[in-house]
């Protein structure tokens, strides 16, 4: 059993080994490699992928793997745990023909350039080709699979595990019940909170408060590096190598400091995964949502509070002098100020998740077949009017905004949704142990982020969602709890 043990940990080193290589190609891929470069390095991660595939997939692993099942009462958890998540990917990828696996992963890396092109020159036209194929190829990867039932929902449960297409329609049809009224109210109200905040800050600036901004919210910079790219994220290589990306627009400083804070939470979750099991396949996030539910409750449970505020104004101030004329409440609002918008990541909390629905009713009308990839830039404009009232000028600010699609994150959206429900579940549960306002108030985050880690980001995927959920909050996932916090929140706002 030793020596079994001894030859599986190899064989995972060397698959984290090459997970990481692929890793480091996709940060250099959206960060820094010029146009000229995006065919070779795609071909690069096509290689390298393949590369992942059949060690995976490879007999003498499967035969490594049967062997530690048949001691299994000799395992410790972590390893059972590895075996499980080891043996539902491998019936998911051994399926597909090694020639399409390679095909499709060189396929996502090179949309990725051509969809950034696409963006830039508002030409949903010349995308249009490779996101259709991207769609199909999901299609037909699942139809591997054989799986029976709706190929959206088998999509959903892998990023979500129990998440189906019906639980998001019932959570979608309530949340748009009560938040499409509370929207009209609110837009009667007229009232504009957020003008006095548009003022402009140069990029250096702001590049040097984001970097400040993440130290105060307890990101470790030396574990870690904050670059820039056509759209925010997180990556990680190892959990003392956590990589963040975030944007500048000069006219919108408060825009690329919440993206900053969003991208935080990602990589404090990252950072603060055990040591025990930072070399295994547990060391990520328990899930999508999961994942979600940490860089929404920075951003909008810590950043938007009106404490976090009133503990970082003054290192504000020295920074963006412009803030010197405006008092607390007014930042308070500003940033919380509800105006239905075009662009998602730039959305208040209130019309944040009808943005997530207008991409969810998309991406399962193009899977089903009601919608084809030409006609999605008209589909969107018509949802974005009905859902927000507000319609794009152009693709750029509308069907071509978000890069996840050119990535091949199909079913992904759901999980910023669903990132929100969790992580007003968690600040409940949170509240009944720590004084989080007074923490805030004081600028001390040490003892939030203590609370998050003990809690959620020390286990890694060793527990489940529904497992950490009912741990921390006695219940499983419950959105009820987010649509009063919505409705509380912003009623007092508005008055």
């Amino acid at each position: 059993m030793e020596k079994n043990i001894c030859s599986f940990r190899e064989m995972i080193k060397e698959k984290r080994m090459i997970d990481s290589m692929l890793a480091l190609l996709q940060w250099d891929l959206e960060t820094q490699t010029p146009r000229g470069g995006y065919k070779l390095l795609s071909e690069m991660i096509g290689e390298l992928s393949l590369k992942s595939y059949n060690l995976t997939t490879s007999e003498k692993f499967l035969k490594i793997i049967q062997k530690l099942k048949k001691g299994e009462d000799k395992l410790d958890e972590v390893i059972k745990k590895e075996i499980e998540l080891l043996e539902e990917e491998i019936s998911k990828i051994k399926v597909i023909p090694p020639e399409e696996y390679k095909a499709y992963s060189e396929l996502t890396a090179k949309a990725q350039g051509i969809w950034e092109i696409a963006r830039e020159k508002n030409d949903f036209e010349s995308f249009a080709p490779v996101l259709e194929q991207i769609f199909n190829y999901n299609k037909k990867l699942i139809e591997y699979r054989g799986e029976k039932g709706d190929v959206y929902s088998t999509i959903l449960n892998d990023y979500e595990k129990g998440m189906d297409a019906k639980k998001l329609d019932v959570f979608f049809k309530e949340l748009k019940k009560e938040i499409v009224p509370l929207l009209k109210e609110i837009k009667e109200k007229d009232r504009n909170f957020s003008d006095k905040l548009n003022f402009k800050v140069g990029k250096i600036e702001q590049k040097k408060f984001s970097k400040e901004i993440l130290k105060y919210i307890g990101f470790d910079l030396d574990r870690g590096v904050l670059s820039e790219s056509a759209h925010p994220f997180t990556l990680t290589v190892d959990k003392n190598d956590v990589r963040l990306t975030t944007r500048y627009f000069e006219e919108l400083p408060f825009s690329s400091i919440y993206s900053t804070i969003h991208e935080g939470g990602h990589g404090i979750y990252e950072q603060n995964i055990a040591d025990d099991i930072k070399d295994t396949l547990l060391a990520d996030g328990a899930s999508m949502g999961i994942h979600e539910s940490q860089s929404r409750f920075y951003e909008n449970v810590i950043g938007r509070s009106r404490e976090f505020w009133y503990g970082i104004l003054n290192k504000s101030k020295s920074k963006y002098g412009m803030l010197e004329n405006l008092t607390l409440d007014e930042i308070y609002k500003g940033v919380n100020e509800v105006s239905p918008s075009l662009i998602r990541v730039e959305a208040d909390e209130l019309t944040y998740s009808l943005h997530i629905m207008i991409r969810y009713e998309i991406e399962k009308g193009v899977l089903s077949g009601e919608y084809l990839i030409k006609d999605l830039p008209k589909i969107w404009n018509e949802k974005m009017k009905e859902y927000l009232g507000v319609i794009p000028k152009n693709d750029s600010e509308g069907i071509l905004q978000d890069v996840h699609w050119s990535c091949g994150l199909i079913g992904y959206f759901p999980s910023y949704a669903l990132g929100n429900v969790y992580s007003i579940q968690i600040l409940r549960a949170m509240k009944k142990e720590i004084n989080i306002e007074g923490a805030l108030e004081r600028g001390e985050l040490k003892e939030i982020k203590r609370w998050l880690e003990e809690k959620i980001h020390r286990y890694g995927k060793l527990k489940t969602p529904k497992e950490l959920m009912v741990s921390i909050t006695g219940e499983e996932l419950n959105p009820d709890y987010y649509i009063e916090y919505l409705k509380e929140k912003y009623r007092k706002i508005y008055d």
